[in-house]
């Protein structure tokens, strides 16, 4: 029996009734680039352009390639580019159309990113107006494919460590390019093992017996055969197949290494650092380490790339599933004959709602942070040092969630659809193979993390610049009270007494948007601070402690990231619940809203009850109420789904064309005949009753 202080309230029977607007629904969510969205769709839809899991690994490699001709020749993939080039300067819409390629072959997204995301975008935006001229256009039209040579197997993500060495010789004006060791060697490129008949080789630049760090430079790799062709290696120029890989195996991802290739001094891509004859070094940013960043960040598309393909992912898996869990039907436990559709259990609803609420939220957070990339890239006066960094941290904060994400999501989906989803025609295992790699390239997620923790390290530093002796005094008092306050049974018992016999009312306050701000804030606040006063000592420290005292909170740094990215999506959410115009649509979305909150609120219960954040009672409310969600949003599940767009033909899971609703309805028919004609065989169990 439900008790009375758990019944839905008045305002909450009122909404009962609320549904969701699909047709416009669907519309809000294909966002600022809807018209590129469905011109990516419609290719993605293409046989063409799609997958054939039949094919090995050689053959599927030259498919690909072939299908980025036909991406080149008939969509629109240089939407990014300048318009005296061919493009359309539109930064954000070129990514919004890669991301929906995921849906006919990540490979081919993957694949089309190497070649225009990074190979075409480092000369596009660490290149000169000269350089653009030279060499983009044929690597745009892919007459040119090429490879974005970063990566070193010895140094992985520190890309400022990395070996490779571009030593200036002024007598003959050329650079010379070398792999001084094995572990210097450029690994995992996409096109370098085949296709590839360029690169772009990030090196140290060494000029007058000064290292300038990390700049890169065109250089050509490959000949090119009459027909176009990759031919043989050039002089100096090493390559090696990576081979057979756990997913991706579209893509022709190899080794190259250089032994003292020589790269004329205008392939150094100058935009950001340049040579003079007489080899003297100049850069419109003065500060390496700004220097440094700065050219790592015109490249920070391809994060936003990922991040946006991952919630493809996601959608297309909880597609499957919800889908599925819609038709399959298991068990008599509600009655004598009908057996229960799986989305009805409690359980499985546990599993993929909260999912459903989390992708939800990731939708939103990657169109804002797709806004910033194309006011950065693509807007008069947005391209600054600020904003560059905004962006930077934004795509380090999201990229690593969503990838994280779409594993847990594509696996859980697996397990939801049992058996079937273990089948290849189902595609959720293909899926997480391909997606695996998706946490570890584009930078490895934890390090991106950490990246971000460095940021909000930095911002709370920022507030007491300036700040005089009495202020900061006030402010450390202002603290410490508020610390010790959290950190005594005084709040939690306040706040027990004030939830005494009333769970509605934790509940109601828990739904309250000021609150659940208040409390995803808060944490993250929280432990900024103490990371700062733990951390604060190391300025005082040699440098060996000072690594060992920051390596002692590393853990510490990366939860505080994950907390801001936590944030970060639920402010995007609400944000985007005001402009939702239809009034039901807004009411079942703000369930949703509350549902990825009240998770992330259980996920994290241990410390806000450790802090003092919640009260136990208030605690339990969490877990209650989201149970509460669970049951409201499960009549409108699969509208929610329904509404990211992705039909039968982008899902292309066998379970869902209609196969298994088929077999359910020709089961239950069976069973419904035999009843009616009295030709159904008693139960055992019945037997016995009547014995009795």
């Amino acid at each position: 029996m439900t008790a009375v202080s758990d019944r839905p309230s008045t305002m909450e029977k009122s909404h009962e009734d609320a549904r969701v607007n699909l047709p416009y629904l669907e519309d809000r969510l294909l966002g600022r680039w809807k018209d590129l969205r469905n011109i990516a769709r419609g290719f993605a839809r293409d046989p063409r352009i799609q997958r054939d899991p039949s094919l090995p690994m050689e053959q599927h490699r030259e498919r690909v390639l072939e299908q980025l001709k036909i991406l080149v020749t008939e969509a629109q993939v240089l939407r990014a580019f300048p318009e005296r080039l061919g493009g359309k300067d539109d930064a954000g819409g070129g990514i919004a159309g890669f991301e929906e390629l995921v849906a006919a072959d990540p490979s081919l997204q993957i694949k089309a990113g190497v070649q225009w995301g990074l190979f075409c975008a480092a000369i596009h935006h660490l290149g000169t107006a000269e350089q653009h001229d030279r060499l983009l256009g044929a690597a745009m039209r892919l007459e040119v494919p090429g490879a974005f040579a970063m990566t070193e197997i010895g140094h992985g993500s520190d890309v400022a460590s990395i070996a490779t060495t571009a030593t200036f010789n002024p007598e003959t004006q050329e650079f010379d390019l070398h792999t001084p060791f094995r572990a210097a060697w450029k690994d995992y490129l996409g096109n370098a093992a085949k296709h590839g008949v360029a690169a772009v080789v990030f090196a140290q630049l060494i000029t007058g017996g000064v290292n300038y760090g990390v700049h890169a430079f065109y250089v050509p790799v490959r000949e090119i055969n009459k027909d176009g062709s990759a031919g043989a290696m050039l002089p100096g120029v090493s390559s090696e197949d990576d081979g057979l890989k756990g997913g991706l195996n579209g893509i022709d991802n190899g080794r190259l290494a250089f032994d003292h290739v020589k790269v004329p001094l205008e392939n150094l891509l100058a935009r950001y650092g340049q040579v003079a004859e007489d080899g003297s070094y100049t850069s419109p940013i003065d500060s390496p380490g700004r220097r440094f960043f700065t050219m790592l960040g015109a490249l920070v598309q391809g994060r936003v790339s990922l991040d946006g393909a991952a919630g493809s992912a996601s959608k297309i898996a909880l597609k499957t599933a919800i889908t599925y869990g819609n038709q399959r039907r298991q068990f008599t436990g509600a009655s004598e004959t009908d057996e229960t559709v799986l989305m009805d259990y409690q359980t499985h609803q546990r599993r993929l709602l909260p999912l459903l609420a989390e992708v939800y939220a990731g939708h939103f957070a990657h169109d804002s942070l797709l806004d910033l990339f194309h006011a950065v890239f693509s807007e008069e006066g947005m391209d600054t040092p600020e904003s560059r960094e905004d962006l930077e941290t934004l795509a380090a904060a999201l990229k690593p969630v969503s990838t994280w994400r779409a594993l847990h999501t594509l696996q859980t989906a697996r397990e939801a659809c049992g058996g079937a989803g273990f089948m290849a025609e189902n595609r959720l295992v293909q899926l997480r193979q391909d997606m695996d790699i998706y946490v570890t390239f584009e930078g490895d997620n934890t390090v991106l993390l950490q990246l971000v923790g460095k940021r909000l390290l930095s911002d709370y530093a920022k507030q007491f610049k300036g700040i005089d002796g009495i202020n900061m005094a006030r402010f450390v008092i202002e603290r410490a009270g508020d610390t010790v306050l959290y950190k005594t049974p005084l709040n939690r018992a306040v706040q027990s007494i004030l939830d005494t016999g009333s769970k509605r009312r934790s509940a109601s306050e828990l739904q309250e948007e000021t609150t659940q701000r208040e409390l995803l804030s808060g944490r993250v606040e929280a432990m900024v601070e103490k990371l700062a006063a733990d951390l604060r000592p190391a300025f005082k420290m040699n440098q060996a402690d000072g690594a060992a005292l920051f390596n002692d909170h590393q853990v510490e740094l990366i939860e505080a990231a994950k907390a801001h990215a936590d944030l970060v999506q639920w402010e995007a959410f609400t944000k985007a619940l005001t402009t939702i115009e239809d009034t039901e649509t807004r009411t079942v979305l703000t369930w949703v809203r509350d549902l990825f909150a009240f998770t992330t609120l259980e996920k994290n219960l241990a410390w806000y009850l450790i802090n003092g954040r919640l009260s136990a009672q208030r605690a339990e409310t969490v877990t209650s109420y989201i149970n509460r969600l669970l049951a409201r949003l499960r009549p409108h599940a699969q509208d929610l789904i329904d509404a990211f767009g992705y039909d039968d033909d982008l899902v292309r899971a066998t379970i869902i064309s209609g196969v298994e609703q088929e077999r359910q309805d020709e089961a239950r028919g069976y069973f419904r005949t035999q009843r009616a004609s009295g030709d159904a065989p008693r139960s055992e169990k019945s037997l016995k009753k009547t014995k009795r």
